[in-house]
């Protein structure tokens, strides 16, 4: 049928995507006030109808960007093995979609985002914060020292203030100069109105996606070839939702890592860790990447004890030099570093280490706090391990670094206090862009899928959402027991880029 073909999935995420886009206008995270008659606010049974029609719209669109890596995979599995299908056969026809496939994904990725480029906020109310933290800077606000709400009626950013969801009010934030230098950019040339404002921060994600689309394509995506490491990290649902829709940061300092990191597999390790250094001026997880390119940098002069001590140190130094840099250039001061642990009091229910340590302390103490502390910092301690493992066996020649990377960023964000569904795009798309097609690209393809479903429109985080996602990771995880991807294409991509 036309529809399971590589121009019928375009065609049909594109319908899901515009399907979120129009549900979003009536059941997506609404200003308060500022909508400019836009983005208003319509009553009870129009934000059901648009949350209805939204949802209908994802799983549209994740059972095309599902059938679309299906067909990426037949075109792996072709040429893995020539002249013959996954089950035996000739190739022929069912080899002709994934090349249909992989020639167009440049193509899908447009038809995916374009629907969603004037719609309201989606599935979060985090750009507000973003727009009130910039007002914040020209207001001349502490904003590692205080939340939007010091902003006042007259001030820059009020409307968007108005608008920050609950417990973030009052939250100093946790992002870096570099991202708070752009917001007030954003603000100064808007005037602090929300809907330009958030267009503004829009243009930025998209930049974003950009950087991500050249660094993904760049890097080669490991067997499979780039289509099928561009479908996993960018033309993701996760990635369209959340950093295109929703305008996450994440999404800049994903592809600012992705960037660095392919500068530095090519020898311009400098201008890679300056790339990383402002990738970490944007959500500081992102200094897990000045490891992995310390090593690249050591096996290129060596592997010995002195070309591993020139990769742990100058790295770091020069990012560290950027993010004085930007710093200074901002003039908010070193108070992001005190900030970085600020979400952490904010519990999440995908956070395994909050979870279990809250769930402990309420079994074993008459205050629980103590005890989830505990149990958090020990997550992040297990976290630092798994990563320090996986760059010793990428220095050893054992894994491919950036696919070491990757993991390392997946690991982060498993046994973080804090942990929302985008910020397993971090190591995602990393992974993607080396080692797609094998056992890691698939449970986090799977993983994605399901994610997607944890938050509403509206921003927020119903209990369905919770029970969609697992239903839709249960089903997934289980067909992949049945039908693995390529077993060992992850560890294929290694010899290839140790010989660069």
């Amino acid at each position: 049928m036309w529809v399971f073909s590589a121009s019928g999935c375009r065609w049909l995420g594109a319908g899901g995507s515009l399907a979120v886009a129009v549900g979003g206008w009536f059941a997506g995270t609404l200003p308060v006030r500022g909508g400019w008659g836009l983005w208003e606010r319509h009553g009870t049974a129009p934000a059901v109808a648009g949350a209805l029609l939204a949802y209908l719209g994802l799983t549209l669109l994740v059972a095309a960007w599902w059938r679309y890596g299906v067909l990426l995979g037949r075109e792996a599995r072709a040429g893995a093995a020539p002249g013959r299908d996954a089950g035996g056969g000739p190739s022929g026809d069912r080899a002709a979609g994934g090349r249909d496939a992989r020639g167009g994904v440049l193509a899908t990725l447009v038809c995916w985002t374009v629907p969603l480029l004037l719609a309201p906020p989606l599935y979060s109310a985090d750009v507000y914060s973003y727009v009130a933290q910039g007002a914040m800077v020209l207001e001349g606000h502490d904003v590692y020292g205080a939340g939007p709400s010091v902003l006042g009626p007259g001030d820059l950013g009020a409307e968007a203030a108005a608008s920050v969801g609950g417990h973030w009010t009052d939250t100093p934030a946790p992002y870096g100069p570099a991202f708070l230098l752009l917001a007030a950019a954003v603000v100064k040339l808007t005037g602090g109105a929300v809907v330009p404002a958030v267009l503004g921060m829009r243009l930025i994600a998209l930049g974003a996606l950009a950087l991500a689309v050249w660094a993904v394509r760049g890097l080669g995506g490991g067997p499979g070839g780039r289509a099928g490491a561009l479908w996993l990290a960018v033309l993701n649902p996760l990635f369209l939702i959340h950093v295109v829709g929703g305008t996450h940061n994440d999404g800049l300092m994903t592809a600012l890592v992705l960037g660095g990191v392919l500068l530095a597999t090519r020898g311009r390790w400098v201008l890679g860790s300056v790339l990383v250094g402002l990738a970490v001026m944007v959500k500081s997880p992102a200094a897990v990447a000045l490891l992995f390119i310390g090593v690249v940098v050591a096996r290129r002069a060596g592997g010995g004890a002195r070309a591993l001590a020139k990769g742990l140190v100058l790295p770091g130094a020069v990012a560290g030099a950027v993010a004085a840099g930007a710093t200074l250039l901002a003039g908010t001061g070193f108070g992001w570093l005190r900030t970085q642990s600020v979400a952490g009091s904010i519990h999440t229910a995908l956070s395994v280490t909050s979870d279990l340590g809250l769930g402990l302390g309420l079994l074993l103490a008459d205050d629980p706090d103590p005890v989830k502390d505990a149990v958090q910092k020990l997550g992040l301690a297990a976290a630092l391990v798994l990563i320090a493992v996986l760059a010793w066996r990428s220095w050893r020649g054992l894994l491919d670094p950036v696919l070491g990377l990757g993991l390392s960023l997946v690991a982060l964000v498993a046994l973080s206090p804090m942990v929302q569904p985008w910020y397993l795009l971090w190591g995602t798309a990393v992974v993607a862009s080396v080692a797609w097609y094998g056992r890691a690209g698939q449970v986090l393809a799977v993983l994605s899928a399901a994610l997607v479903y944890e938050t509403a429109p509206s921003g927020r985080t119903p209990w369905y959402g919770f029970a969609a996602a697992a239903l839709v990771a249960a089903l997934g995880l289980l067909r992949a027991r049945r039908e693995p991807w390529r077993a060992g294409a992850a560890e294929d991509a290694e010899p290839v880029r140790a010989g660069r």
